[in-house]
């Protein structure tokens, strides 16, 4: 069995020597309240000593799997090749094809990091090949990776994520998720620091037009029958904020955008219900992935003196159904029950082994019924005429034993 190292911690002392000087905590900040906010940066910055500049290609030998994607990115280019693009905005946008290797004998949900850049192929994801693409380029490369369902698989990262980060995260989902589309990975300048929160969003937001263009060229491509959407976190925002200016554009959301899930969505609730509205009655299936549990949005709470994200509501409570019970087309999915490992429990859509096959066999296939394979199937306010729907996933997600309500 291959060794895991999907949750690295960093040294304590250097964390607190670097963190500790630069929080001011708010008057109304009690001392507990500040020892909190001091454990969640902690865990939060858990990842921190994974290393930089992991794009270095390699030789890669037989018996690795390989995903070869097409990333699109806002970025600037950066000094360091094995970096490819930094956290500054660049001057429009980059292709890049990136193959990305991935060890055998490794569990479903795990990310084997390297410990030395660029890494071991036997052992670790690594870069076999990495190279500038150019928009003609782009149709042949997507008939090549897409296939039988023609299926364009799209990702936008999270807050607090550098460039090669995001690629190795994307490699992991389209391995786990068995999607069988054309992976492509939309990345957005973040700064990859935990506190340039305020830094990140504004980046984020200056990237959604070509998010949006993006959506366009593949709703208006021949080669494209599917389009699937998948945001994390801060990406979250870009995802819904590109699609709802793609419709008010084009006076509507294409059917081939069949799908947009949002894991652990940084968003607030009601701009999220207004977003959607805005989408007009033919927006796309909307699952959301949601846990009380976790302590990312707690903090994106905090930094951002903010309501409780959309990411992380309780979807039973009252307010919340009101507010999404009149959305069409909803599906929100209760993790609270389950962990990541990490004490984060903010990317639980990837490191759980149920969750990575549920958003692969039920979400990308399109063969999701909640209300007939869902364990725990509650409506989101009245039982008639609600259009939202909530799953609770037990530890186990067991999807296909449930009653229906």
């Amino acid at each position: 069995m291959a060794v895991k190292r999907d949750h690295v911690r960093p040294n304590g002392k250097l964390f607190v020597g670097f963190f500790l000087p630069t929080i001011a905590a708010p008057r109304c900040i009690q001392p507990a309240g500040l020892l909190v906010l001091v454990l969640l940066l902690f865990a939060v910055a858990g990842c921190s000593s994974i290393p930089r500049g992991m794009l270095a290609p390699v030789a890669v030998p037989p018996g690795t799997s390989r995903i070869d994607m097409l990333a699109v990115t806002t970025r600037s280019l950066s000094t360091e090749p094995a970096e490819m693009f930094n956290g500054d905005r660049g001057e429009g946008v980059s292709l890049s094809r990136i193959v990305v290797s991935i060890p055998p004998d490794r569990e479903v949900g795990t990310i084997q990091w390297p410990q030395t850049v660029p890494g071991n192929p036997a052992t670790d994801f690594v870069v076999a090949s990495a190279e500038p693409m150019k928009r003609e380029q782009v149709g042949a490369w997507f008939r090549s990776r897409s296939g039988k369902a023609r299926r364009a698989f799209i990702y936008v990262h999270g807050f607090n994520t550098p460039f090669d980060r995001a690629v190795v995260r994307f490699a992991q989902l389209v391995q786990d998720t068995d999607a069988d589309a054309a992976p492509i990975l939309f990345s957005w300048p973040s700064r990859g620091k935990l506190l340039d929160y305020k830094r990140d969003f504004d980046n984020a937001t200056y990237s959604r037009n070509d998010l949006a263009e993006l959506l366009k060229i593949a709703a208006s491509s021949p080669n494209v029958s599917e389009i699937v959407l998948l945001a994390h976190s801060m990406g979250s925002w870009v995802a819904v904020e590109a699609v709802k200016q793609f419709a008010l554009t084009n006076g509507h959301v294409p059917a081939k955008f069949r799908n947009l899930i949002l894991a652990s969505p940084d968003l607030d609730v009601g701009i999220f219900r207004r977003q959607v509205e805005a989408m007009g009655r033919q927006h796309p299936e909307i699952t959301i992935f949601v846990s009380q549990e976790d302590r990312a949005l707690q903090l994106s709470r905090f930094i951002a003196r903010a309501g409780t994200r959309l990411g992380a509501i309780n979807a039973q409570a009252d307010d919340y159904k009101s507010q999404l019970k009149n959305i069409k087309n909803v599906t929100v999915v209760d993790v609270t029950a389950l962990r990541s490992g990490d004490g984060v429990n903010h990317s639980i859509y990837a490191s759980s082994p149920k969750v990575v096959q549920l958003i692969g066999s039920r979400l990308i296939s399109g063969e999701l019924d909640t209300d007939a394979e869902a364990t725990g199937v509650f409506s989101i306010g009245d039982r008639i005429g609600s259009a939202a729907r909530l799953i609770v996933a037990s530890p186990t997600l067991v999807l296909d034993a449930a009653t229906p309500w």
